[in-house]
């Protein structure tokens, strides 16, 4: 079986030889950066399923880090600083961040909330009945046969609503932004595009007549994004 390979970003020796003894007893695979540009090499070339990240490092912010991960992966990243100010967590949660926690840091609260987060990205989705189609209440997804239907009734999508509805579906209890949506379905970098995502949200919705006051499926997370909890 493949290890969950986890990064640990902090420029820190100390810092990540601690965190790294921690996962490799939980059994993670574990790849160390002291510095951003390190940290963005290791995500583009290896298979990470969640990054510990330091705010404070010696070339780009964790912060701006945080922002480039999220332009094209949604793997959970939980946020280091050794300041413990409001506005560092809320920067943090604001520009992607899944979770944070401040230095010094007990290595077993750490791996905790790591755990947490794996558990979130992770997890099997109760209502899948393959991998080739999802039910959710009375909406079912077959992606082999580029079909929708709620309940009897079949809905033809668009290629993009359809893709869309696949993103949300696949990964639900995930918060998409406008952007994180467009650079993963448009497949090409976000120019402000929030109205052409709004567009394709309303009649995705209309189609599947989820009611947009009290939505069914796509729920909106106001000033963040699109979701699928159910």
């Amino acid at each position: 079986m493949n290890k969950i390979n986890i990064l640990v970003v902090d420029d820190e020796k100390e810092i990540r030889d601690l965190i790294e003894i921690y996962l490799i007893n939980e059994g993670y695979g574990v790849f160390l950066a002291e510095n951003g540009i390190r940290a963005l090499q290791i995500l583009k070339e290896e298979d990470i399923k969640l990054v510990v990240l330091d705010i404070m490092l010696p070339d780009i912010d964790g912060i701006s880090i945080c922002k480039k991960i999220r332009t094209y992966k949604d793997t959970p990243i939980i946020m280091l600083s050794a300041k413990r100010e409001d506005n560092d967590k809320i920067s943090g949660i604001l520009n992607g961040a899944d979770d944070y926690i401040g230095k010094p840091f007990n290595p077993l609260e750490l791996m905790v909330r790591i755990k947490a987060q794996l558990r979130r990205y992770l997890k099997v989705k109760p209502n899948n009945i393959n991998e080739d189609e999802i039910v959710i209440e009375n909406l079912k997804i077959n992606f082999l046969k580029h079909q929708v239907y709620v309940g009897d009734e079949e809905i033809h999508l668009t290629v993009k609503e359809f893709e869309i509805l696949r993103l949300l579906a696949q990964n639900r209890g995930k918060v998409f932004s406008s952007r994180n949506i467009y650079e993963n379905i448009w497949n090409e970098e976000f120019y402000e595009c929030d109205s052409t995502i709004m567009t394709h949200m309303k009649n995705l919705r209309t189609k599947l007549k989820d009611n947009f006051k009290n939505p069914r499926y796509i729920k909106t997370v106001w000033g963040v994004g699109y979701k699928i909890d159910t």
